[in-house]
């Protein structure tokens, strides 16, 4: 029950809400809450009710207003009333003051400072402002103290259908596939009103197509554009334009209108086949063309465009498919017949192919159309050229012996020439690979004869050109490699594959491998090399050495005793006699010279010089040398020694005329930097002696100078005094100590 009453309740305020909202409102609005007046009662009564009313006035403003509307676009003689503003604490003594602020206070909006009327002083427009917030308060006239709160209220600008629609994106393009259904959506177009959407309907648009029809139609709310014609081809028309219209008002009689245009384009799709121009094409080829050479083009034509009238072309038949092939040219969408194989005019003259031209990509939606393809015949005619001469073979090989003679015949080649009127051949070596001039060619047989004598063992092979020339046009010609193998003969004799030494230890064991070594042979037979070593016949029972021929083709020398002694014999030289398995077999000797030497314990060669042997210590030739240099000086001191000593009594006398620096004895050995400061005393120039006994040092330590030198002064006369001069010396990893004496 209670819900009935509520839809009932429901259905009855519907239209009452309906009709309030539709209905514009009041140019003037009055307070909503004024203070009531009192119609009746005592005066007690009245000023209690007027005391009880100054309380509540205390804590709540005394009047408010609600929302005022003016109407855009109004213009008058006088300006427009907007709503009076009053307060209930007016008693209409005329001493409150009403006083407007906020949006256009003053310079749209004025307020009567008595009477609370609001006038708008300027036309409005609200598109440019739909509403304008001021705040209102009454204050006391004399004192301009506030009564009571600021209030704020809202004017509202009132819509008028003054905008006509716009369409901001026009004009507009759009694309539809060709052949469509009927009702195929093509695109939308959208415009726009400034008018108030809410309020009447002066937004509210309605579209239509002024231009376009019958091929497209429009929903008058949705503005969506469709096909009205089904199978609209695009090879009859391409473009269309449409006129479209938006009208407010719902499209009634006295709103406002826009247009804009559409164009809009069919897109392609494969609807069609391709159709050769012709249907029999000719064409003439030289025999002599280059493969792989254009011969001519075909062409289907196909109405439509893009990857719609792309079409391969293929050969389907025809008595020269193994001698032609066709391709597709992307660009031009045409064929290309091209050569495979070399043309004989006199072998066949013309040839014929049957071609075929198909779509690339298919439409199954036309597949009912028939086949989307075509085919043309294709007639080629050869041409007779004057051709160049023929070899029998494209290359020859050919084989000589390096020993073959002079003016032999190597081989022979043979060329033709391929035309119905056969010219005589003449043959000719480039000579630009035959620069050292080794072969020559009989000019007209082609037989090829040996120049120079030939060296297997410095070129294998060689490798000529052979031009073939027509008699009657010299311009007629063609080469041929020729490739010549020098085969090898039994010409080099075998010898040693490098300068063999072989080092014998004295301590040495019998049967010890001396020496391992190999022979060479420039030669190559067939079957390889396998050489046979042998000793000079009347060195055949050599006491001290033998040979042992090896499984790897090599030799070694073994030592038959021991014992061998260097001084007795330093150098052996052992003769071999080095045979090959050639028809006929060479031989050549070669010589091993084996040296003696001294070894280590462990077989390790130390030296093989004779003099190294009366060293046992282990010094060399040069540590030798600084030894007997040595004592030489020693024995040179003790000389000068028994001079002084003969003539030590004797005054230093010195000319007037003689200049001491004459005196200077001068050497030729380099000085030795700051060491070499000891190896002269100026205080000689003064002592004959000492220029007499004046010797470089030679690195001699310097105490034992100083020790001569007081000897040599007398200090120690009579005394036995005793020189020792002590070296050290090194040789691999041993050093050697040698001491000299000398005693006076």
């Amino acid at each position: 029950m209670p819900e009935r009453l509520a839809e009932m309740l429901l259905d009855l305020w519907t239209p009452l809400i309906i009709l309030w909202i539709t209905l514009p409102p009041c140019v003037y609005s009055a307070p909503m809450n004024q203070s009531p007046v009192l119609m009746s009662g005592s005066p007690l009564e009245l000023n209690r009710l007027s005391e009880e009313q100054r309380i509540l006035n205390r804590s709540k403003r005394g009047w408010v207003w609600n929302q005022m509307f003016v109407l855009e676009e109004f213009s008058g003689p006088e300006p427009i009333l907007v709503g009076r503003l009053h307060t209930d604490l007016d008693p209409g003594s005329k001493k409150i003051k009403y006083i407007l602020s906020g949006d256009g206070a003053g310079t749209i909006f004025q307020i009567n400072d008595v009477t609370g009327d609001i006038h708008a002083i300027k036309r409005l427009d609200r598109e440019e402002k739909a509403e304008y917030t001021l705040t209102a308060q009454a204050v006391d006239w004399e004192t301009n103290k506030p009564l009571e709160p600021p209030s704020e209220f809202i004017i509202k600008v009132q819509d008028i259908n003054d905008n006509a629609p716009e369409f901001l994106n026009g004009p507009y393009h759009a694309t539809v596939p060709e052949m469509s259904i009927l009702g195929t959506s093509v695109t939308n177009v959208t415009a726009t009103d400034a008018d108030d959407p809410v309020y009447g309907n002066s937004a509210k648009l309605v579209y239509s197509i002024l231009e376009g029809q019958p091929y497209f139609s429009i929903e008058p709310e949705t503005a969506i554009i469709k096909t009205a014609l089904p199978n609209m081809d695009r090879e009859a028309k391409e473009e269309y334009l449409v006129v479209i219209q938006a009208k407010d008002m719902g499209g009634h009689s006295g709103g406002l209108s826009g247009t804009t245009t559409l164009t809009v384009t069919l897109t392609d799709v494969n609807d069609n086949p391709p159709k050769f121009a012709q249907s029999l094409y000719h064409f003439s080829v030289p025999e002599d063309v280059v493969l792989g050479t254009a011969i001519g083009r075909v062409k289907a034509n196909d109405q439509d465009i893009g990857e719609n009238a792309q079409s391969s072309y293929d050969i389907i038949d025809g008595d020269g498919t193994a001698l032609f092939e066709i391709t597709s040219d992307a660009q031009a969408q045409d064929g290309i017949i091209r050569l495979r194989k070399p043309l004989d005019f006199e072998t066949k003259k013309s040839y014929t192919l049957k071609v075929e031209a198909a779509n690339v990509h298919i439409d199954p939606r036309f597949s009912g159309r028939g086949p989307f393809k075509d085919t043309a015949t294709v007639k080629i005619v050869v041409e007779d050229a004057d051709e160049p001469p023929v070899f029998s073979s494209p290359t020859y090989l050919l084989e000589v012996h390096e020993n073959a003679a002079l003016n032999s015949v190597i081989g022979q080649v043979t060329a033709r020439d391929p035309d119905i009127t056969s010219s005589p051949i003449r043959f000719s070596i480039d000579r630009h690979t035959d620069l050292e001039r080794q072969f020559n060619i009989n000019a007209d047989d082609g037989k090829i004869t040996l120049a120079t004598p030939l060296d297997r063992e410095l070129s294998v092979w060689h490798n000529i050109t052979i031009i073939a020339t027509e008699i009657r046009n010299h311009s007629q010609i063609s080469r041929v490699p020729v490739a010549i193998k020098v085969l090898d003969v039994n010409d080099n004799a075998p010898e040693f594959a490098s300068e063999y030494e072989a080092f014998l230890c004295e301590n040495g064991k019998p049967g010890q491998v001396i020496q391992t070594v190999s022979a060479m042979d420039k030669d190559d037979p067939k079957n390889g090399h396998y050489f046979l070593y042998s000793l000079l016949p009347e060195m055949v029972n050599n006491p001290n050495f033998t040979i042992k021929k090896n499984e790897d083709n090599s030799l070694s020398i073994l030592a038959k005793h021991n014992g061998f002694n260097r001084q007795k014999q330093e150098v052996y030289l052992l003769p071999i006699i080095i045979s090959d398995s050639g028809n006929p077999p060479l031989s050549s000797t070669s010589t091993l010279t084996i040296r003696v030497c001294g070894c280590s314990s462990d077989g390790v060669v130390q030296s093989c010089n004779v003099e190294a042997y009366v060293l046992p210590i282990g010094l060399s030739m040069g540590a030798l040398i600084a030894i007997l240099a040595c004592i030489i000086l020693l024995l040179v001191i003790v000389v000068l020694f028994v001079t002084l000593r003969r003539h030590k009594n004797e005054p230093l006398i010195i000319k007037d005329d003689e200049d001491v620096r004459e005196n200077i004895i001068r050497y030729d050995d380099e000085g030795g930097g700051e060491e070499d400061t000891e190896a002269f005393d100026i205080a000689t120039l003064q002592n004959p002696d000492g220029i007499n006994g004046f010797l470089p040092r030679w690195g001699l330590p310097a105490q034992w100078w100083e020790e001569r030198n007081l000897i040599r002064m007398g200090l120690f006369s009579g005394t036995r005094i005793t020189l020792s001069l002590q070296f050290t010396f090194s040789h691999k990893d041993t050093k050697r100590n040698c001491v000299i004496q000398w005693t006076t």
